[in-house]
């Protein structure tokens, strides 16, 4: 395939970002506190790492483990500190909300984009805990900035969602699918041939950076293995 694969890596901090940027990373993704699967991270920290690397960072915005807003003080913090990281220099975000019933919690996402006046974003993995993922992409289509969407097909991982993402690239361009497909989630090389094949070419990987587990750094090794497997240059 000539199209170049976009590979994210999950950085908590400068060491992180830099190894990843000399393995061949095409983005970061900027979490804090992984026990709870990623949340924000000060301000302090985006602002070392924009200075620290030249490739495009997306923030997470999500203060609670879970995929709620946290009701309307919540909302109230999450909008405040959309705010603050804007002017510690953020330009991209990551968030995603759901109500109780498992549908798209609108009015918290709307609030919080409307903060970020028009910035990319990514709605992340909240899409597969979601009751219908193809209602909730419609209810989403057109809101300013959206432009990936990072799943794994279901909630337990790429192993159970490989159908289920064939299935949505193939929809691409039809209304609520115009959004790229970034696979995280359980994802491992073996997986990257049949993703690709499905014309998937975005790819997001925490863990699989990190030999040591997450309480070591990000491996400038382990993300050029990626890198070389995404580009073609390695076997699986």
């Amino acid at each position: 395939m000539s199209t170049r694969a976009v590979l994210e890596v999950i950085a908590l901090d400068v060491e992180d970002a830099v190894a990843a940027r000399a393995g061949g990373a095409d983005r970061l993704e900027l979490v804090t506190d992984m026990a709870a699967d990623g949340l924000t991270p000060p301000a302090g920290t985006v602002a070392a790492i924009r200075a620290a690397v030249d490739i495009p960072l997306r923030v997470m915005l999500r203060l609670t483990d879970g995929f709620g807003a946290g009701g309307a003080r919540g909302l109230d913090r999450l909008a405040g500190v959309a705010g603050e990281l804007r002017a510690a220099g953020a330009e991209e975000f990551v968030l995603g909300f759901l109500d109780e019933e498992g549908g798209v919690d609108l009015g918290a996402v709307e609030r919080v984009v409307a903060v970020l006046d028009g910035c990319p974003w990514t709605f992340h993995r909240a899409i597969d805990r979601a009751a219908d993922r193809d209602t909730l992409r419609k209810q989403l289509d057109g809101l300013p900035g959206l432009d990936t969407y990072l799943t794994a097909g279901a909630a337990g991982g790429v192993d159970d969602g490989l159908p289920v993402l064939a299935a949505e690239a193939a929809r691409s361009g039809e209304p609520g699918y115009e959004q790229r497909i970034m696979v995280g989630g359980g994802l491992r090389l073996d997986h990257v041939p049949a993703l690709r094949g499905a014309g998937i070419e975005a790819f997001h990987i925490g863990g699989a950076a990190r030999p040591g587990g997450w309480d070591g750094p990000v491996s400038v090794a382990a993300v050029a293995r990626w890198r070389s497997v995404l580009d073609g240059a390695g076997g699986v």
